[in-house]
């Protein structure tokens, strides 16, 4: 491994509010430092700089899948104490980053690494768009050209000689690594920064990364919605079995197994939703184990296979379509029926009917159809 990343977090963050210091308060039901080692998993070797009254909390939080290194009285000493720990290592890049921007996109530390195979530091930043002024005692005081202005973020990337050197010479002081790496002679590019990188400063702030989490959760999610589609002709019978409920009829309804149509087009539904076929693929009607076999075996097959591979079904909805037996007096017990066997609330279940104005096989009771749609989310 040859690059390292450096996670300064030992400050105490008073501008944030009273409490605990903004690296340890929760941020969508994590410490924000996790949230801030997480988005830079991968990078390589993760140091994480915590304040010496801090060791115990980190090591509780992290255990041993990052390195703790107490920090100095200033930024720069924790800085630097974190470059000597890596000394003699094998390492040739590193990255410096806040412990207070915890939504570092992972594309914006892609372009700092990059830019470090032709410049010995780069930097992200974005450019200073709104008009600057001067002021003093809560007035305007005059006006700063915005021209060529930034405003800098983090990661900031190094070589890694070159900024051990940079601030072991360095006097102390600086704002940032960069100040520190001119301060040596070194050049700096800028790439490109995100206004998703915020550095958390102020109570209001946590208000905005929370929003952003939910944003970026939201456009990740996995949503995945299937369809299904069943019909069973009438024969010789006294009853229908429709969504795990047994009707009295004057027909049967025909079919390998108990021919329970609207059961038949959800699983069809939830296998659409998961593209794995149908329940043909699953229960070969050639196979003569499920001949006369309930319904609720498939759906159950269904509902179990959605759990493997990580989804969770977030509702259903089924529609039968027939002139007789009338539905709506059932349809409750219908969808308690399927909530029973998928473990879905049954306020996440609806199950209705419709006619077919006697038009076609079903408005001559030839037989009934049934449509479903199901909803999946990844887990």
């Amino acid at each position: 491994m040859t690059v390292a990343v450096i996670i300064v977090a030992a400050g105490r963050g008073t501008r944030a509010g009273a409490g605990l210091p903004k690296q340890w308060r929760d941020l969508a039901g994590q410490p924000v430092l996790a949230h801030t080692v997480a988005a830079l998993a991968g990078f390589g070797r993760v140091i994480v700089v915590l304040h010496p009254d801090d060791m115990a909390r980190g090591l509780a939080l992290f255990g041993g899948t990052v390195t703790l290194i107490a920090g100095g009285d200033s930024r720069d000493q924790s800085v630097k104490n974190a470059l000597e720990a890596l000394d003699g290592t094998q390492i040739s890049k590193v990255l410096i980053h806040d412990g207070a921007r915890p939504l570092v996109p992972r594309d914006l530390v892609e372009r700092v690494l990059a830019a470090l195979g032709h410049a010995p530091a780069a930097a992200p930043a974005l450019p200073v768009t709104d008009a600057l002024w001067r002021g003093a005692e809560g007035q305007v005081t005059g006006t700063q050209d915005r021209t060529g202005l930034w405003r800098a973020q983090t990661p900031q990337g190094f070589r890694f000689a070159e900024i051990l050197a940079a601030h072991r010479a360095h006097p102390g002081g600086a704002a940032d690594d960069v100040e520190v790496a001119r301060a040596a002679g070194l050049a700096v590019d800028i790439v490109p920064g995100s206004e998703d990188n915020l550095k958390l400063t102020y109570p209001q702030d946590f208000a905005r990364a929370e929003a952003i989490l939910r944003s970026r959760k939201e456009a990740s999610m996995d949503v995945r919605l299937g369809n299904g589609y069943d019909v069973h002709a009438f024969c010789d019978g006294d009853h229908v079995v429709l969504c795990g409920v047994k009707l009295p009829h004057s027909k049967g309804l025909l079919g390998h197994s108990d021919a329970d149509v609207g059961m038949h087009a959800l699983t069809d539904a939830i296998y659409g939703a998961l593209a794995m076929g149908d329940i043909g693929r699953h229960f070969p009607p050639s196979d003569p184990q499920w001949k006369g076999a309930a319904s609720w075996i498939f759906l159950d097959h269904a509902v179990k296979l959605a759990d493997s591979k990580g989804y969770r079904i977030s509702n259903v909805d089924v529609t039968l379509v027939c002139e007789r037996p009338k539905i709506g007096p059932h349809a409750l017990d219908m969808a308690q029926e399927l909530s029973r066997i998928m473990g879905l609330p049954a306020d996440r279940i609806s199950v209705k009917a419709t006619t077919s104005e006697r038009l076609g096989f079903t408005g001559r009771e030839e037989g009934i159809a049934a449509l479903a749609t199901a909803t999946l989310i990844g887990a």
